[in-house]
């Protein structure tokens, strides 16, 4: 029992010290978080105390600067108010100035306007005595006045307009020519004539008897066949084939040397060679329509209309190729549009397209110019170049720029030289019509066609025509050409009036 007591009394002596010991550590803990804590508000203070003098500095610094900005500010607003006083007051000194001025200016024209009435008044009563004077009116007195001066006038007022005249067609022929020169300078093609006959060569004579036949069974068989005429004459080693039609001729040489190099040459072969030909030159044909529109630049024509292209290869006009022809106009009118500022592309396609008609004008009623503008019209080309085309013969009025460009360069394709032929009688023919035309007009005395029909020179009476209506009398004759003859190119009308004073000395 006591020891248990002793135990208890320990425990609770133990318990208590480690009460109070634990205490002593805890207040001394509790002292040093205290102390730390009052050092660091210590130290907070103390910044606390530097951030405030500083923001104190700072705002003193920037009041300072805005006394100086306002003081600043306030400067200048002075000098502008200032300144605006002292242009109101120039103002106000200019407007009294102006104001003295147009004061001045009316009175000066209130002057004027009094002077002007008396003048008017003055020279109302001078009409009036003059009128009084004279006994006419001054409607009767301009009208003898222009009366006498267009009599005393009249020969330097013809003369002056003769030569305003002159100088205004030089100034027109010079630009005309220089586009035309520059036109036909960027382009130049050869020109073929071509005749109705081909000759081809033979290898010998003998060939002769075979393609004359037995009892002339051949010859008889290939001429109905081609269409074409075989003339084996004397000439050695040669055959002509003969015929209007250019692309006959073609079919009939092609087949005729194809049985030459055959050697075996009789009815059965002629019938071969001729439809071998015949297809072949339906591939010359679209190969040389294909080759035109390459060669002019106009690549979106329908197949058709290039196949109709290509049968104007075998197409003559005067001698002169249709193709070739029709290249060389689209090329020209090309040239030409470029120059004048019109549309290239529709002078291009009308001039290749303006003879179109002519590759089926033999085989179908019509005039070609007709047929070509059916046939563009079925084919849906442009209504600006079907204008274009069918103005080139005179029978469509010229609507468009373009339709007179297609003129111009059909009739430098057609006139310059070597480009057709004419028969002898036609051209003597279109000679004579010249000379009656001119001397039909009354007061021509005689009338000659020079320079190859390209010019006719008219002689008047001086008794009878004056100067003004000698030019008169040129334009008359001009168009009764143009309305009674058909030529390509252009003719020139020279009408010459002389007047001749003679006296004899003794």
């Amino acid at each position: 029992m006591t020891n248990i007591f002793i135990i208890v009394s320990a425990l609770a002596g133990g318990l208590l010290l480690g009460y109070f010991i634990r205490q002593t550590l805890a207040q001394r803990q509790a002292n040093s978080i205290e102390a730390k804590l009052k050092e660091r508000i210590e130290k907070v203070k103390e910044e606390a105390k530097q951030i405030i003098l500083e923001a104190k500095e700072k705002a003193d610094k920037i009041i300072e600067d805005a006394r100086i900005d306002e003081k600043n500010r306030k400067s200048q607003v002075d000098k502008l108010e200032a300144r605006l006083l002292e242009r109101e007051e120039l103002l106000d000194k200019r407007q009294l100035e102006l104001d003295a001025k147009e004061k001045e200016n009316k009175e000066i024209y209130e002057k004027i306007q009094q002077v002007k009435s008396e003048l008017e008044k003055l020279q109302q009563s001078e009409l009036a005595t003059l009128e009084k004077i004279a006994k006419m009116s001054t409607n009767e007195a301009k009208e003898e006045l222009f009366k006498r001066l267009e009599k005393s006038y009249q020969e330097e007022l013809i003369e002056t307009m003769r030569q305003l005249e002159t100088n205004r067609k030089e100034n027109i022929e010079k630009r005309a020519k220089e586009i035309m020169v520059d036109a036909i300078e960027r382009y130049a093609h050869t020109n073929v004539s071509e005749l109705t006959t081909t000759t081809l060569e033979l290898p010998s004579d003998e060939i002769k008897g075979k393609i004359i036949g037995r009892e002339g069974r051949n010859i008889r068989h290939f001429e109905k066949l081609t269409g074409v005429e075989l003339i084996l004459d004397d000439t050695p080693n040669t055959v002509i084939l003969s015929s209007f039609n250019p692309v006959r001729r073609a079919v009939a040489s092609l087949a005729l040397e194809k049985l030459i190099k055959d050697g075996r040459i009789q009815p059965v072969k002629i019938e071969e060679k001729v439809a071998e030909a015949q297809a072949e030159v339906r591939e010359i044909i679209k190969k040389q329509g294909e080759e035109a529109t390459y060669e002019t630049g106009i690549l979106d024509l329908p197949p058709e209309l290039v196949q109709l292209l290509g049968r104007l290869y075998f197409r003559t006009s005067y001698g002169q190729n249709a193709l070739t022809h029709s290249i060389e106009v689209s090329l020209l009118a090309g040239a030409l549009a470029e120059e004048l500022g019109a549309k290239v592309e529709v002078a291009k396609k009308a001039g290749l397209l303006h003879d179109i008609g002519k590759a089926v004008d033999q085989e179908i009623e019509g005039t070609h110019l007709e047929l070509g503008r059916k046939i563009l019209m079925k084919y849906k080309m442009p209504e600006e170049v079907i204008k274009a085309m069918q103005a080139h013969h005179g029978d469509y009025p010229v609507e468009t720029v373009e339709a007179a460009i297609i003129n111009a360069a059909d009739a430098i394709s057609a006139s310059r030289p070597g480009a057709r032929k004419e028969s002898l009688e036609a051209y003597l023919k279109r000679l004579g019509s010249l000379e009656e035309i001119a001397t039909s007009f009354e007061g021509v005395e005689k009338a000659y066609a020079v320079s190859a029909g390209r010019e006719i020179r008219v002689f008047v009476f001086p008794e009878k025509i004056d100067d003004a209506g000698a030019m008169q009398l040129a334009r008359n004759i001009a168009d009764q050409i143009e309305e009674k003859l058909k030529y390509p190119g252009e003719i020139k009308v020279t009408v010459v009036r002389e007047t001749r004073a003679i006296e004899i000395a003794r």
